[in-house]
């Protein structure tokens, strides 16, 4: 059997045409499926990962794709992916690529966290949702950098809708009952059963997208912490299985949180800001009086 030649690697034999340095390269859209220690969610999620690592040498080709596919492959694979085991990734990613001089790499996770909510007021009822995430870590000179962002959905009811609807009902109560004396409470209580509605304000599905910096050193990733915290602060969260008690009393959660987009941004910037760094926050409210949308910005970004 004739001896077998070694492979060619030009990556490493051939000089790149046009010289110069790189600030990131490798690869995005990676399917992977990770594990995540979240209270309420299934262990298991498909996740689209990117990885890059620097390319300072300008002589250099290129880098080893396939050394940062590997590495990728055993994140999360037997245990949850934390704060700490993508730091050691990410100083796995620089060590694999010593000799193309990379002293930088970053990795970005982008999955749909899926947690059961418990309905508002029937006890046993519960249903799944699911929030957009992303979570970005960049390791450089020993240090990492880790940020969060996930998706909030809730509901928004605008405050000036809802004062002209008022308006409109007490005139229409002051028509009805404006020349009586006396008011019979079960004459008043069935008027409005029948048209207390004479005027609605519009409310519309709106969403936050929320940009944390998270603790490196943190045992996990406390993502269902960092949404229940947007989703308090907001008041209005959107629901998954309910009965009519749990529409109404969802109903009572718009009628108690009247929100502007600003009204909505300035309170998730407060209420966020209490326990995490870096915060930005970008809300959207898709307007049902409008063909266009209310949005706003606060914080980082």
């Amino acid at each position: 059997m004739p001896p077998v030649s070694p492979l060619p690697d030009v990556a490493l034999t051939d000089t790149p045409p046009a010289p110069g340095p790189l600030n990131w390269v490798g690869m995005q859209h990676i399917d992977l499926p990770i594990l995540l220690s979240e209270p309420g969610c299934p262990a298991s999620t498909a996740s689209q990962i990117d990885v890059q690592v620097d390319l300072p040498d300008p002589a250099i080709k290129g880098i080893h794709m396939s050394r940062l596919y590997r590495l990728l492959d055993t994140l999360g694979t037997d245990t949850p992916v934390t704060p700490r085991s993508l730091a050691r990734l990410l100083a796995q990613m620089v060590e694999s690529h010593a000799d193309c001089q990379s002293r930088q790499a970053r990795v970005q996770l982008r999955f749909q966290l899926l947690c059961r909510r418990l309905a508002l007021v029937t006890a046993g009822l519960s249903g799944w949702k699911a929030y957009p995430v992303r979570v970005r870590a960049q390791w450089g000179e020993g240090v990492m950098q880790l940020q969060a962002q996930v998706e909030v959905g809730y509901s928004s009811t605008c405050p000036c809708s809802a004062a002209l609807s008022r308006q409109v009902l007490a005139q229409a109560f002051q028509a009805q009952f404006g020349g009586e004396g006396a008011l019979d409470p079960e004459a008043v209580a069935a008027w409005l059963r029948e048209h207390g509605s004479v005027a609605t304000p519009h409310s519309q599905r709106s969403v936050a997208r929320i940009d944390v910096t998270l603790d490196p050193q943190a045992d996990s990733l406390g993502l269902i912490a960092l949404i229940d915290c947007a989703e308090a602060a907001l008041g209005t969260p959107l629901q998954t299985a309910v009965k009519r008690a749990d529409e109404q009393a969802f109903a009572q959660l718009n009628g108690q949180h009247l929100m502007y987009v600003e009204d909505a941004a300035r309170k998730l910037g407060l209420g966020l800001r209490e326990r995490y760094e870096g915060v930005g926050v970008f809300v959207s409210h898709a307007e049902s009086l409008h063909p266009h949308d209310a949005v706003a910005w606060v914080g980082r970004g």
